[in-house]
């Protein structure tokens, strides 16, 4: 059975949130909880997320706003850690606000799994441009959700069928992924068809 981590952002996913949803509905999902919520501090989230993955090997995450920057920060350097693919939704830009700035710049490299960045046009924490640039940088699918806002509960996502569905299709592709191998020093990537 593949588990699904959820990974929520910044305070946390609480109900009425489509992650708190996602983890009352589906036996496979697991929530990664952080210590502090309110300041975040990058290395121990990105600790939490690989005890999760080390107790849950081969999972997918599916990450929310700020979780979307630690899962990156994470898999660019741990690209070997054993994820089989990310779902990241709305990732924010850390320098939209003073809580976010810790996290720094976000990583700007193909990340070592497949990955699907779910954006929407109209989020107040990263324009829509910037997020397709990002998913480029990434090497990920970008899933255009429309105005949508931050895709949190203020936007009206309690729960959110589609998402599981994005996750579902993630699961297949990750499936026909060819895991990364160390090629003359250069991390190389190939998809198998």
């Amino acid at each position: 059975m593949t588990h699904t981590l959820l990974i929520p952002g910044l305070d946390g996913s609480p109900d009425p949130h489509w992650q708190a949803w996602w983890q009352a509905t589906d036996p496979t999902a697991v929530t990664v909880h952080q210590d502090d919520w309110e300041t975040p501090d990058p290395e121990a989230w990105e600790a939490r997320i690989t005890e999760a993955v080390l107790a849950h090997p081969s999972a997918v995450l599916v990450a929310h706003s700020l979780g979307c920057l630690a899962v990156a920060r994470l898999l660019t350097k741990r690209p070997r850690l054993g994820v089989a693919g990310a779902l990241l939704v709305t990732p924010p830009d850390p320098r939209r606000s003073f809580r976010l700035r810790r996290f720094g710049s976000i990583p700007r490299r193909e990340l070592s799994v497949p990955v699907t960045v779910a954006v929407s046009r109209n989020d107040p924490w990263m324009s829509f441009a910037d997020a397709f640039d990002l998913a480029d940088d990434w090497g990920a699918a970008l899933v255009d959700l429309g105005d949508a806002g931050h895709v949190n509960a203020d936007s009206g996502f309690g729960p959110w069928p589609e998402g599981k569905a994005l996750r579902d299709r993630l699961e297949v592709r990750a499936k026909v992924w060819v895991r990364p191998e160390v090629e003359r020093g250069v991390l190389a990537q190939r998809w198998a068809f």
